[in-house]
């Protein structure tokens, strides 16, 4: 794994991949990599959570190994499972081939080549690597509680195999959408960063950095735009993620700057209720543009 020095550094090496950060931010990934704990990153959705972990993985030169949470995961399904039919289909081969022992069949049956891994084993496994634990709070209790564990000691005890340790601590990524709260535990064992919706240059900056191609104006407008949008009383302002959605979209139309009938023409681009949606149709926007000079 890359060897990163201090926060200015990481803040160099993400900017480089095309994430910019503030010195918070920079400061939280660091004391992450020394100190080797989880970095738990809360916030609404299209802030760039998910979007950290991608950057830290190609800073780091490490494979990102991305664990998708729902309602209802299990271990199973995050950490190992058995892959039954190869297991049977060695089971049938053994008896043809006269093996009778029962010891030695199942012995070969609970082989690791027959051990799926899943996202967070290959992390254990994989070093270095870089685990993205996305969207935590939509898992329940047990879950939680189950990955507490497994941070904690960065192993795994699979009773046919024994205990497998990770010999380099990934770097872990833990997101949240604050859909519900997450047990003061697990924040506990790791570092929190609130990853708040930028300001105006910021995210400019962030639409300029990841949308090259787009005119200067066309991206000022659009995050001017969204920035008011944010204003309102939606039922989900839009994040940074819908801001170069939009800028991409409006890019593609062959727009080079955005007047309010083409803004509200393309507000599926950026907003995903109908009510946010007919909010926005009610908005000035043309007063918004004025503002940046349209």
């Amino acid at each position: 794994m890359t060897h990163i020095d201090g926060p200015e550094q990481v803040r160099a090496r993400l900017e480089e991949t095309g994430y910019l950060v503030d010195e918070g931010l920079a400061v939280a990934c660091f004391l992450a990599l020394r100190l080797h704990r989880p970095l738990f990153c809360e916030g609404d959705a299209g802030v760039g959570k998910t979007a950290l972990a991608s950057a830290l993985a190609e800073a780091l030169d490490a494979p990102l190994i991305r664990l998708q949470c729902h309602e209802g995961i299990d271990a199973s399904q995050a950490l190992y499972d058995w892959d039954f039919p190869r297991q049977l289909l060695h089971l049938r081969a053994a008896e043809a081939a006269g093996v009778t022992d029962a010891d030695r069949l199942e012995g070969e049956l609970y082989d690791r080549r027959f051990l799926i891994a899943r996202p967070l084993l290959r992390a254990l496994e994989t070093h270095p690597s870089v685990l993205l634990v996305d969207e935590i709070d939509r898992a329940d209790d047990e879950f939680e509680a189950f990955l507490l564990e497994l941070l904690s000691e960065f192993s795994v005890t699979i009773p046919e195999l024994g205990t497998l340790r990770a010999e380099q601590p990934p770097v872990v990524v833990l997101t949240s959408n604050r859909t519900r709260e997450v047990h003061d535990a697990l924040k506990r064992r790791c570092l929190y960063h609130w990853f708040d919706h930028p300001g105006f240059a910021r995210e400019l900056a962030i639409v300029r950095r990841r949308l090259p191609g787009v005119s200067a104006r066309l991206a000022e407008q659009v995050t001017a735009l969204v920035q008011a949008l944010r204003g309102e009383d939606l039922l989900k302002p839009p994040g940074v993620a819908e801001t170069i959605d939009w800028a991409q979209a409006l890019d593609a139309l062959g727009a080079t700057e955005v007047d309010a009938e083409l803004a509200v023409a393309t507000l599926g681009s950026v907003l995903k209720y109908r009510e946010d949606a007919e909010r926005a149709r009610g908005l000035d926007l043309a007063a918004v543009l004025a503002v940046r000079g349209a």
